[in-house]
């Protein structure tokens, strides 16, 4: 079956060379949670809306009372001279092929503006909060992966299996379009609910030190509490689909 897709372009914006950060729905959210506070702190353009028959099959009510497509968002920030491609939404794609189709396509709009470095971030489940959360890292090539150990970072050699989803995949597929990537993978409870604020913010620090983001983490419990409300409606829509579509399996890394 053909997957729909839609990309709406918002903003003709140009971008020179972009660094792209991407933070979807996964283990404890910490993705999204991250992805979201980068993007109200720093006042983002949103650019993008992608939407598909591949996302998940219900729709959203906002704050107005009005029903809205699930839909992946791409926003735009220029810093210090340096443009971000931040990538944020409400869901993932169902199934494997879907999760392929979504990256590709997204990879395509990333290259369109010369982009050549990519950044996701993920969650590694475990069975119990962990009270210090501890971030581990992979990438497309060793040096990447020592950039960011020098941030005092993990390396995820020999401790991470699959890393499924969107924020592995964009990684290894940015490789074959000749593009460098890293993945940020930080310790969170493995619970479709749970919220990883706490790992979240070892996420931002890490960012925020790396790219020379400027964000206020002084802010980060306020805006978070926004940020909490709007992505838990959000997800016990999703885990009420998935389990309808039997899948009751949680993947633990991701």
């Amino acid at each position: 079956m053909d997957r729909k897709w839609i990309v709406k372009r918002l903003k003709n914006v140009k971008l020179n060379k972009p660094i792209m950060i991407e933070g979807l729905p996964g283990i404890g959210n910490v993705g999204k949670i991250s992805i979201d506070f980068i993007i109200e702190s720093l006042k983002a353009q949103k650019i993008y809306e992608i939407y598909s028959d591949s996302f998940p099959n219900f729709v959203l009510v906002n704050e107005k009372g009005v029903i809205e497509l699930p839909k992946v968002e791409v926003y735009h920030k220029k810093i210090k001279g340096q443009d971000f491609f931040l990538v944020s939404g409400d869901v993932q794609p169902v199934d494997e092929k879907s999760s392929y189709d979504f990256c590709e396509r997204l990879l395509e709009l990333f290259e369109k503006t010369s982009g050549r470095e990519i950044v996701t971030l993920g969650g590694m489940g475990l069975e119990d909060i962990p009270k210090i959360p501890k971030v581990y890292c992979s990438g497309t090539d060793r040096k990447l992966i020592e950039k960011f150990k020098a941030s005092g970072i993990k390396s995820a050699e020999g401790i991470v299996g699959p890393i499924v989803g969107v924020s592995g995949l964009l990684v290894g597929l940015c490789k074959t379009r000749g593009m460098s990537g890293t993945v940020l993978l930080v310790e969170t409870l493995a619970v479709p609910h749970y919220l990883g604020i706490k790992e979240s913010r070892e996420l931002l620090k890490i960012l925020n030190e790396h790219y020379k983001l400027g964000l206020n983490m002084n802010n980060l419990n306020k805006e978070i509490s926004i940020i909490e409300k709007d992505i838990r409606e959000k997800l016990e829509k999703f885990v009420a689909v998935e389990k309808k579509r039997g899948k009751q399996e949680i993947s633990y890394i991701g």
